[in-house]
């Protein structure tokens, strides 16, 4: 059974060779399919629950925006952590950057960081939207990049709309 799981995992089936930080890691850290699937579910609750009360918060005076962009941005994190548990944080990441996925994933990353840095440091409301409007949008299509041709679907959707709008302008 050991040499079946040494092939399976990627090594050469020689049991006698040491394995690298990265394997050593990688197998110290595996978790039950049990505890995944409850990790997940804990993650991805804690961000739709983040998400929802960001939205209750917009109806209080004043401090209302800044609560909501904390809460939705975090329920966001919260929301991509979910994902670690399922695949493995190494795997998952190595997919994240995949070359079909690279650019949403830096534009969803570089707008969650963003979204932070100008509602408590910079404190300019408007850039602040921008940013959550843009972190909506990119996770949007980061989360589409795992169905398939969803993205395709979308921008071929898009592509027809645009057309159907120049035309009627033209007649």
């Amino acid at each position: 059974m050991d040499k079946l799981r040494a092939v399976l995992s990627g090594r050469d089936g020689n049991t006698d060779s040491t394995p690298n930080i990265i394997e050593a890691a990688n197998e110290a850290s595996t978790l039950s399919w049990r505890t995944r699937v409850r990790g997940f579910g804990v993650c991805m609750g804690l961000g739709i629950f983040c998400s929802i009360l960001g939205v209750c918060c917009l109806f209080f005076p004043k401090i209302g925006l800044i609560l909501f962009i904390v809460f939705y941005t975090l329920g966001n994190i919260c929301s991509l952590t979910s994902t670690l548990f399922l695949m493995g944080p190494l795997k998952q990441l190595k997919r994240m950057f995949d070359k079909t996925r690279v650019i949403a994933t830096v534009v969803m990353l570089v707008c969650l960081v963003l979204t932070l840095c100008a509602v408590f440091w910079w404190k300019i409301f408007a850039l602040t939207l921008l940013f959550v409007i843009l972190q909506a949008i990119a996770f949007a299509w980061y989360g589409l990049s795992y169905i398939p041709f969803a993205r395709d679907a979308i921008l071929k959707f898009f592509s027809t709309m645009c057309k159907m709008c120049i035309k009627c302008q033209c007649d």
